[in-house]
């Protein structure tokens, strides 16, 4: 029997009311993993009642407190690291070593949100005048919510739930509903931890539910994660209704390989950055650019072979090197992009789309494919694939090869791999990408750095993670105070100065 999943409001699991579900699968296997519950209007009204109810009590603990509950929080996740790793992989698709790279990846945001009291700091300037203290606090915005993708389950949501509890928000979770088991289990450890109910909300839906978020005039903050397309529209509409909003898309990482690049390092790098988790990844490598013909032709000589020897496998064989794509439809439209790549003109020198997975053959899987000789006007270099497709565009200098990187409209991660300092210096300096990665091909930077694209790759003045989410999850008072001393001073009519 088929699962009926659920919402999680005002710390219950709650049945969906709206009458509409959709099917989310088991890419392994092709099978329907569970029926998902759609929200309305009024269900998500629910979350946000629930969630604005208990948020005065939780923002009033002090930030000490609400650390205790996050430190809680870890030791619960990581009591059942394996089972939450294997749900993790059978929704998603990926292997269960990529799940608890997914995990782990978010409790280091998580680990890093312990240090709120310390973040949530003010300032304090005594004397700043005659009798006049200055001081600012930073305060939570109120109810604030996430919409995360398919591609981390865990790690996305707890990206954005980590700082948010942390400031003393409420946080309402809209997931994707392709893989919404593993968001339900962290709210319920959330719980056991000793969240106060209400704090963390998940809301299962489509465009219904995260329109009703966009416009509700209760939540004060969104952050989306997801398609560039998407990202914008969330990013429109959202600051229309007066919210704060932190929106992250698609992308087109270019990894540049220098003629003087250790080429063995190089392959491995773009091995595993751009067919790791099937290549849905945001971070992802798809496009190589050797610089010069003889970088070319030892890179496209040296990544056939491995192309064509990858192993993909179920999300539980602990020696595949990827699993399934995460649904049918997505599957089909990563060949589509192959298809047309091929119609392009581009060399497709290994072709996966024939893989089939014995005893596994309605399974959403797919086989690592490897274009050469792509150019710039292609689709498959102007849009993201989101699948294990590498794309090689030769570029004839490293000017060149600069370039590409810079006027892709896409500016989410990029790397460079060469012996030569100046070189990485230089393209450090001048790339206008707002990741970048030395000898390091998913340059995504740790829990205490901030994380984003640029260009059409994030909209929103602030990132995710580090100092910036606690900017992002606070509004700063200032406060200036003078208590009386004696000093009469009059009725002052022009603008106070301290001259």
């Amino acid at each position: 029997m088929v699962a009926e999943l659920t919402h999680f409001i005002g710390g219950k699991h709650v049945k969906g009311t709206s009458g509409r579900f959709t099917d989310a699968f088991w890419p392994m296997t092709g099978e329907v993993a569970s029926k998902v519950p759609l929200a309305s209007k009024g269900e998500v009204r629910a979350a946000v009642e629930n969630a604005k109810a208990a948020q005065p009590a939780w923002a009033a603990t002090n930030p000490q407190r609400r650390a205790r509950v996050l430190m809680k929080f870890l030791e619960l996740v990581h009591k059942e690291y394996d089972s939450l790793a294997q749900l993790l992989a059978k929704e998603h698709g990926k292997t269960v070593a990529d799940a608890k790279g997914d995990i782990q990846r978010g409790l280091e945001v998580v680990e890093y949100c312990i240090g709120a009291p310390q973040m949530l700091k003010g300032e304090f300037t005594d004397g700043a005048g005659p009798g006049i203290d200055i001081y600012s606090l930073r305060q939570p915005l109120g109810v604030v919510a996430g919409i995360t993708p398919f591609n981390f389950p865990a790690m996305i949501p707890l990206w954005k739930a980590g700082p948010a509890l942390a400031c003393g928000n409420a946080f309402i979770l809209k997931p994707s509903e392709r893989d919404a088991g593993v968001p339900l289990r962290i709210a319920e450890l959330f719980l056991e931890a000793g969240l106060p109910a209400g704090i963390f909300n998940v809301v299962q839906g489509d465009k219904e539910a995260v329109d009703a978020i966009l416009d509700d005039p209760d939540i004060k903050a969104v952050g989306f994660v997801g398609s560039t397309p998407i990202a914008e529209y969330v990013y429109t509409r959202g600051c229309a209704a007066g919210k704060r909003v932190q929106c992250f898309g698609g992308a087109k990482n270019h990894m540049i390989i220098m003629p003087d690049a250790d080429m063995d390092q190089a392959v491995d790098a773009l091995m595993g950055a751009g067919y790791g988790s099937a290549g849905e990844r945001c971070m992802a490598i798809s496009v190589a650019v050797p610089v010069g013909k003889a970088t070319a032709d030892r890179l496209i000589e040296k990544l056939i072979p491995r192309v064509e020897s990858l192993k993909v496998g179920t999300s539980l064989d602990p020696t595949a090197d990827f699993g399934p794509l995460v649904t049918k439809a997505h599957l089909d439209k990563v060949k589509s992009y192959v298809d047309t790549g091929v119609q392009e003109g581009a060399k497709l020198l290994v072709d996966g789309r024939g893989f089939k997975m014995q005893g596994y053959e309605n399974g959403f899987y797919m086989g690592g494919c490897l274009f050469d000789e792509v150019t710039e006007d292609m689709r498959i270099y102007k849009e993201e694939i989101f699948g294990p497709v590498l794309s090689v565009v030769r570029a004839p200098t490293y000017e060149k090869a600069l370039s590409l990187t810079n006027e892709h409209e896409y500016g989410n991660g990029t790397a460079i791999f060469t012996r030569d300092g100046d070189a990485a210096r230089d393209f450090a300096s001048k790339v206008q990408v707002g990741m970048v990665g030395i000898n390091v091909p998913i340059p995504v930077p740790l829990a205490y750095y901030t994380f984003g694209g640029w260009k059409r790759s994030g909209f929103g003045d602030l990132n995710q993670h580090g100092p910036d989410a606690f900017r992002f999850y606070t509004k700063t008072k200032t406060v200036t105070s003078r208590w009386p001393s004696g000093i009469k001073d009059g009725a002052e009519f022009i603008m106070p100065t301290m001259k």
